[in-house]
């Protein structure tokens, strides 16, 4: 069973930077799609960054030119930059990856993280 691990989020003032980071656990064989969400307090998880199976990285409008999301195939992990920290990026954020381990192969599953919380207050 795989299970996403995140880390990174915390507090920050407004114009600070943090970096998540999601690792999936298990034989990983590859992972084919990437999504970074977020959900604030009575809102609906939205996505913030993805990068699809073959396609260009894409952003929500509200962090384009201030997130950055990556990954290292290496590693099998995930990142996303968040600079200039404004206090509306308060949320829970999730990885969503979807994966094929070597046990699996060629199948892939869509995979949570467990969500880590961004507080962005001064």
């Amino acid at each position: 069973q795989v299970q996403l691990v995140e880390s990174g989020g915390g507090s920050v003032q407004p114009g600070g930077s943090l970096r998540l980071s999601c690792a999936p656990s298990g034989n990983i064989f590859s992972i084919n799609v990437v999504g970074w969400y977020r959900q604030a307090p009575g809102k609906q998880r939205e996505l913030v960054a993805g990068i699809p199976d073959g396609g260009m990285t894409s952003y929500a409008d509200s962090v384009k030119g201030r997130f950055t999301v990556s990954r290292d195939n290496a590693k099998n992990t995930v990142y996303l930059q968040m600079n200039s920290l404004k206090p509306e990026d308060t949320a829970v954020y999730y990885c969503n990856l979807v994966v094929v381990t070597h046990s699996s192969w060629p199948l892939e599953k869509e995979y949570w993280g467990q969500g880590t919380q961004v507080t962005v207050s001064s």
